[in-house]
């Protein structure tokens, strides 16, 4: 591999250039002298994205370390984990960290949420450790057309089919118009070599399955559906935005403690309503993770659908009823 600081300066690929770009943008909210981290699994994507991070935030001056999760989910995992970090010390980058986290669970779709929570335990352990203004993802264009694609075929709502954001708390994605075609010719001109995972070809994981598919489908409809996919996600994300404002809006005007007026429930529009439910339901102690649609609809029945039902019984022991023109969310009575 050629000296990193050499490779830097000259006329770069065009992805390269690409990735560099998009990079500047992110760290422009930065001050000179913040720690930025990237999160690098060691494949192509992290890779160039830490690359481009460390050459972008020398020309800021700006301090880029990084961050290597071992899951230990795999036979010789740490050793992967580690050459990942001494590649990462070779381009420059410092601190670089590596560590172990553990993620269990019956299922491989069970086993893709955890390991998910599990690394962002780790990176946020790491940000707050070292003081990190930014920690970087390496989430690329293919990656949010298939996040949209499972958004689909779960029937999910317009916050889910809004993909991944760009932007959340101190976590950037700057790479989310930037395809994975395009980290590997970066990582290739730049004489960068990056691990493949061999989980990533396991159909036993759901988005290993979206992946395939996609590619099926655009084998099928034509080249374009990963990008379409994309923009429909930015711009359902201004719509999702927009009712989430409304819905806090709604929630601050009328309390999170119950009981609340039917009416001035009722008068939401449904959007915001349904936004509003989930909530006011979560306040009340119900479990986000799983509350569903069915949740919020059987609850917005006791406004628009009103017979004297009995009350609906929610996540987490809670129950939703209504009763002299106000609805309320308490535990469920115990049973002696």
């Amino acid at each position: 591999m050629d000296d990193p600081m050499t490779r830097a300066w000259g006329r770069p690929h065009p992805a390269v250039a690409a990735i560099r770009s998009a990079v500047r943008a992110t760290l422009a909210e930065c001050e000179p002298g913040d720690l930025v981290l990237v999160a690098c699994s060691g494949g192509a994507d992290s890779t160039a994205l830490a690359d481009a991070a460390r050459f972008e935030g020398a020309r800021a001056g700006l301090r880029v370390g990084a961050v290597v999760v071992d899951h230990g989910l795999q036979d010789g995992s740490r050793d992967v984990a580690d050459q990942a970090g001494a590649r990462l010390r070779t381009l420059g980058t410092d601190p670089v960290l590596v560590t172990s986290t553990w993620a269990m669970a019956d299922t491989s779709d069970g086993l893709e949420a955890m390991a998910r929570a599990a690394r962002y335990r780790a990176l946020d352990e790491a940000a707050d450790h070292l003081g990190a203004r930014l920690v970087l993802l390496g989430h690329t264009r293919d990656d949010q057309a298939e996040q949209v694609l499972l958004g689909l075929a779960r029937g999910s709502g317009a916050r889910s089919l809004a993909g991944m954001p760009a932007a959340r708390d101190r976590y950037r994605r700057p790479l989310l118009a930037v395809t994975r075609r395009q980290t590997r010719e970066a990582c290739t001109a730049e004489g960068l070599t990056w691990w493949q995972d061999p989980m990533n070809e396991d159909p036993a994981f759901t988005r290993v399955r979206a992946r395939r598919a996609l590619a099926d489908l655009e084998a099928d409809l034509g080249p374009g559906l990963a990008a379409a996919l994309a923009r429909t996600a930015a711009q359902l994300r201004e719509d999702a935005d927009l009712l989430d404002a409304l819905a806090d809006a709604a929630v601050a005007s009328l309390g999170d403690v119950g009981p609340w007026d039917v009416e001035a429930l009722a008068a939401l529009p449904r959007p915001v309503r349904t936004r509003t439910w989930r909530r006011l339901l979560t306040a009340a102690g119900a479990p986000a993770g799983q509350l569903t649609s069915r949740h919020t609809d059987a609850c917005d029945r006791l406004l628009t659908h009103w017979h004297g039902q009995g009350p609906v019984h929610l996540p987490g022991g809670r129950r939703a009823t209504r009763s002299d023109g106000r609805v309320s969310i308490a535990p469920a009575a115990r049973v002696e």
